[in-house]
C-alpha cells in the first residue's frame, strides 16, 4: 500500500525463536515513559493484549512511537486477533504475534482490505 512496509506477522514459534537480548515487555499496564532512558539500547519493546478487548497496549505504542520516538521493533503479543492488525499497525506497531490457531495467510490478506485511510496515522508521518 502506497510503498509502506507492512507489519510483520508471527507465529506464536516464529516469536519463539526470534531471540535478541535487547529487548523489554511491557504489561499493558506499564507506563511506557519507565523506558525512556533505555530506548537508545533497545531493539524491540513487546506489548501484551491480555485480552482482545483490552486495548491499552494501543496507547502504549501510540507514547512509544510518537512522543518518545522509539524507531525499533514494537511487537504486540498475548490476544492478538486477524481483526486488529490494521489498527494495530496504525497506532505504530511493526509486529505482531498471533494467536494460537490464527492463519498466517489470512492475517496478510487482512491488510489488502484497506487501501487507504482518511484519517493519518503513524505510517504516514
Amino acid at each position: 500500500m502506497n510503498g509502506v512496509q507492512r507489519m510483520r506477522i508471527l507465529t506464536q514459534q516464529d516469536h519463539d525463536a526470534d531471540k535478541n537480548e535487547h529487548v523489554a515487555s511491557l504489561a499493558n499496564e506499564d507506563d511506557p515513559l519507565t523506558l525512556k532512558d533505555r530506548l537508545a539500547a533497545l531493539d524491540r519493546i513487546e506489548l501484551h493484549f491480555p485480552h482482545f478487548t483490552d486495548g491499552r497496549a494501543y496507547s502504549q505504542a501510540y507514547l512509544l512511537r510518537r512522543r518518545l520516538g522509539f524507531k525499533g521493533d514494537l511487537r504486540a503479543t498475548g490476544d492478538v486477533l486477524i481483526d486488529q492488525l490494521v489498527q494495530m499497525e496504525r497506532t505504530g506497531f511493526s509486529s505482531a504475534v498471533l494467536k494460537e490457531g490464527a492463519d498466517a495467510a489470512d492475517a496478510e490478506r487482512q491488510f489488502a482490505r484497506f487501501a487507504g485511510y482518511y484519517q493519518d496515522d503513524l505510517a504516514a508521518q
